[in-house]
């Protein structure tokens, strides 16, 4: 145990090491809070959806040869997600076939992008690494770092001060708009906030395994808890732990960072489902 701990102090030394533990706790932290609204809205997908516009917008900014390409990225994400809400709310082409068409057409462009205008020999390399998070949060500079804190404390105060609005919209937006409540308003500002979360977490998990981030904490606390308070308080708290653990994990044992965490979020939703069932709940 004692060489275990040794081993982790030696690599907190490094900067890189510190940053990737304070942005995959803020991220962790961001996408727990909203995860909760989006499972019960049934807009799960739509995480899903967008990190794919993301992956795309980061091939078009490599292309591009953008230096600053996370805020590049943020703004086309942030676009794509009020087309899609807009889109959604469309007759002709519901909520589901929107996210599916944004979603592969995204993924597409951005595969062919980096294909066509290859910047480096490892293609496959650059692919899997902005897929699957492999080692991007080892790489953050401290800019980066810097806007990942900005950006998760207006999340955070975006979630704090509008509470019992996103409550209501959550769960009954007619009732909503019966009360004077603009749910179509703070519908878009929910989209905009999951597109900068997702913006985030691609540093952390990669664009594809985004999503877990998002479910996983929600459903291992719906598993335990009933209310929307106590669900919420128990995500952000278990994505938080499973983060830590993720992150360490991955330094002891030189496993992908993102896959990591994921398993570690899977393990905890199993170890909630068995603790719901041992307090009578299904």
């Amino acid at each position: 145990m004692s060489e275990i701990i040794e081993k982790i102090g030696f690599y907190f030394q490094y900067p890189f090491v510190r940053y990737a533990l304070i942005v995959g706790v803020l991220i962790a932290l961001c996408s727990s809070l909203l995860g909760v609204t989006l499972v019960l809205k049934r807009f799960s997908f739509v995480g899903d959806g967008l990190s794919h516009v993301a992956f795309g917008a980061m091939a078009a900014a490599s292309v591009l040869n953008i230096t600053n390409n996370m805020l590049f990225i943020l703004s086309v994400t942030i676009v794509c997600a009020i087309l899609l809400l807009r889109t959604g709310q469309n007759t002709k082409i519901k909520g589901d076939a929107a996210i599916a068409m944004i979603s592969v057409g995204a993924l597409a462009m951005g595969y062919l992008l980096m294909n066509v205008f290859a910047a480096g020999p490892n293609l496959s390399g650059d692919v899997c690494s902005t897929l699957f998070g492999s080692t991007s949060i080892l790489t953050l500079t401290k800019g980066q770092v810097h806007l990942c804190v900005v950006l998760s404390v207006i999340v955070v105060i975006f979630f704090v001060l509008f509470y019992h609005k996103i409550f209501c919209v959550t769960f009954d937006e007619t009732f909503a708009k019966a009360t004077g409540i603009h749910a179509d308003r703070y519908n878009l500002m929910i989209a905009v906030i999951i597109a900068v979360i997702i913006v985030l977490a691609m540093n952390l998990v990669g664009s594809l395994l985004i999503s877990a981030l998002v479910i996983f904490p929600a459903l291992s606390a719906m598993r335990v808890f009933k209310t929307f308070f106590c669900v919420t308080l128990c995500s952000v708290i278990l994505s938080v732990i499973c983060a830590v653990i993720g992150i360490l994990l991955s330094i002891l044992a030189g496993t992908p960072v993102g896959s990591t965490i994921v398993a570690a979020d899977m393990a905890a939703f199993f170890i909630s489902c068995v603790a719901g069932r041992m307090m009578g709940r299904r």
